[in-house]
């Protein structure tokens, strides 16, 4: 007969992980070694400094809210189906903080001993308990635990699977090779090439490759007239023939032909020319078998004619990233290719567009990418937002220069548009007059936004100061950045004003560490990644990297690691914001991919407990972050 209480533990934790990784025979032993616990409200489950129990804990109804005494600070807030109290099973010491029944609440005791042997023989088990133990320090993502946290997708960034990488795949070569020996005539060699459609033919001796013939060597030897037509094989061809294994990845083929400047590969049974021929690799294998590959893409945009073909090569884009994504590539590489190529995308509209101008541009120029796109984040197809800054001409021809750079850039944002960047709500847009100016006006807006800085003002030059240049002279870019430094630098007031603006970002979690949602509107019931958890980091950021007059570096990421450098003080903080926010655009761009939207507002009911737990992991440095701007700057009133 079977334990219905058991039972009844075994079909809670089946759905919550660790235990949905066990075998379902291996849940229902388990589950009768459980104990219940029930505590009452401000009931204390173990205190600060105390001896470790043999038991961690799951929360099976309530919540239980993990404090450090000293302080009477609330660090964290279990409810249904967390786990805390790991530290037994992972570090042989007292318990650091303490844990008390927030309101009456059943607890299941999961014994040590009895556990731990599935934790070791279970890797996702394994994985899940360091993480969800780290979770529970001050910081998740600390030095300390960052290399413990291996096997998760979102939260290691540092990992790949070697299984599944995209550069390791096997190549597909051709096992129909055409040989002739060595004393066959050119001749001979072209009639055969030509009724076999091939590129080459392997000259072999005794079944084994000596030299390689390919069109090329025709087009160069013999119709240039250097050799006769009845010139024989082994006196023209390229030998030793270059040969490899034919176990090889895409990569290496790619790399072995760039090494050697050859257009073919011969691959046999060992790699060597001591071994029979199994078959021919030529260039155009290679450029298949890579498709949606970065290079490939790029020389496809650099060969368009028309906007209208860059569109299928951004959708190409998409595919690329969404496999990048299912093979776990890390997310600062994501970033780094995705960005290069829509910068590649946006450049060659511009030069479309350029073309399509009656006269060339009248002065130099530089398009800025702003926003997400000007922080290399936009992994999305969202709206535009972009800007000119062209150099000062004379009175007299002010207004022709600004009226052909306001035409030119109404051409590029249709471009954009049609290759599937939505126009910007807000006209936020180069094709705007408020955003295609000359250096010098550029510089009066900057003045003006600096020492005015009311609340339009701010939201305008937090957008603006996200810029990175995507086409054009680079020596007017630089000119604007400097003198956006000296004018911050001369008004450090501005600051208080940036960081009250960076901490207006509604908090992503509410008291009980529930998911805060839109009350009303299209997305009621949803939760705001963007605003609730992605913005907060990267105003913060800003700010940050502006008060060090740092230029030149946009990313959130890669100023949050360069602040590590700047201030070692505040080194596991800086790098553990880096961490979450990679995790949390990731995660957002998974969840664009998938329902095919921006990815901003996410239905939390689609999401799993796993997912959910890892979302709010990566909230932990939020509120720290926040506290050190407004501690740094002096308005912790305004938090």
């Amino acid at each position: 007969m079977k334990n219905t209480i058991s039972q009844r533990v075994a079909d809670f934790l089946k759905g919550y992980p660790p235990f949905n990784f066990l075998h379902p025979k291996d849940l229902e032993k388990l589950s009768e070694q459980i104990s219940i616990i029930y505590k009452e409200k401000d009931a204390v489950i173990f205190a600060e400094n105390d001896k470790t129990h043999d038991s961690f804990y799951v929360v099976h109804k309530g919540a239980v809210a993990l404090k450090k005494s000293t302080k009477n600070t609330v660090l964290d807030m279990c409810d249904e189906g967390d786990i805390f109290g790991l530290r037994p099973l992972l570090a042989q010491e007292n318990y650091i903080m303490e844990a008390v029944a927030h309101e009456e609440s059943i607890l299941y005791a999961i014994p040590i001993a009895v556990f731990k042997p599935y934790a070791l023989e279970n890797r996702n088990i394994g994985n899940f308990l360091i993480e969800s133990y780290a979770s529970n320090t001050r910081n998740p993502y600390s030095d300390i635990h960052k290399d413990k946290l291996y096997g998760d997708e979102i939260l290691d960034d540092n990992l790949q699977s070697n299984n599944h990488s995209f550069d390791l795949a096997p190549i597909k070569y051709s096992k129909k090779i055409v040989t002739c020996s060595p004393s066959t005539t050119v001749k001979d060699i072209a009639i055969i090439m030509n009724k076999k459609k091939v590129g080459a033919i392997l000259i072999v001796d005794e079944m084994l490759p000596i030299g390689i013939l390919t069109d090329k060597d025709l087009r160069n030897k013999i119709v240039t007239g250097d050799f006769p037509i009845t010139t024989t094989a082994e006196t023209i061809m390229t030998k030793p023939v270059i040969t490899y294994p034919k176990k090889m990845t895409v990569t290496e083929a790619q790399m072995a032909m760039m090494k050697s400047n050859i257009s073919h590969l011969c691959l046999t049974k060992d790699g060597t020319i001591n071994t029979k021929a199994v078959g021919i690799l030529s260039k155009h294998d290679v450029m298949v078998a890579l498709g949606n590959n970065p290079a490939v893409l790029i020389k496809a945009l650099k060969r368009t004619k028309k906007i209208k073909e860059i569109k299928p090569i951004r959708n190409q884009i998409m595919q690329l990233l969404q496999g990048y994504l299912d093979q776990n590539i890390p997310m600062t590489l994501i970033t780094k290719i995705i960005t290069e190529l829509n910068e590649a995308c946006t450049t060659r509209v511009i030069e479309i567009c350029i073309d399509k101008m009656s006269s060339p541009p009248p002065v130099k120029f530089a398009w800025l990418a702003m926003g997400s796109q000007g922080r290399g984040e936009q992994m999305l197809h969202t709206d535009q937002d972009n800007a000119i800054v062209y150099e000062n001409v004379n009175e007299v021809f002010r207004d022709e220069t600004r009226i052909y750079f306001q035409k030119f850039a109404g051409l590029v944002n249709k471009g954009l548009f049609e290759i599937g960047y939505d126009y910007c709500p807000a006209d936020m847009m180069a094709s705007s007059p408020k955003w295609c100016m000359s250096l010098d006006d550029w510089k009066a807006q900057v003045h003006h936004w600096i020492t005015n800085p009311g609340k339009n003002e701010v939201l305008l030059s937090f957008i603006f100061f996200d810029y990175s240049s995507t086409y054009g002279d680079t020596e007017i870019v630089s000119q604007l950045s400097d003198y956006i430094f000296e004018t911050i630098k001369a008004n450090p007031i501005f600051y208080m004003h940036l960081v009250s603006g960076a901490l207006q970002s509604p908090s992503p979690t509410g008291f009980f560490r529930q998911f805060l949602v839109e009350q009303d509107g299209a997305n009621k019931d949803n939760f705001d990644i963007k605003r609730r958890a992605l913005m907060p980091l990267t105003d913060a950021a800003r700010v940050l990297i502006l008060s060090h007059s740092i230029k030149g570096i946009s990313n959130t990421a890669e100023r949050f690691e360069k602040l590590a450098e700047l201030e070692p003080n505040n080194r596991e903080l800086y790098l553990s914001c880096s961490y979450s926010f990679k995790a949390l655009l990731k995660f957002r761009t998974k969840q664009g991919l998938l329902h095919h939207d921006s990815g901003q507002f996410i239905e939390l009911e689609s999401l799993t407990k796993m997912e959910k737990i890892k979302l709010k992991r990566t909230f932990k440095t939020i509120k720290e972050l926040q506290e050190l701007i407004s501690v740094r700057f002096n308005i912790s009133n305004l938090v």
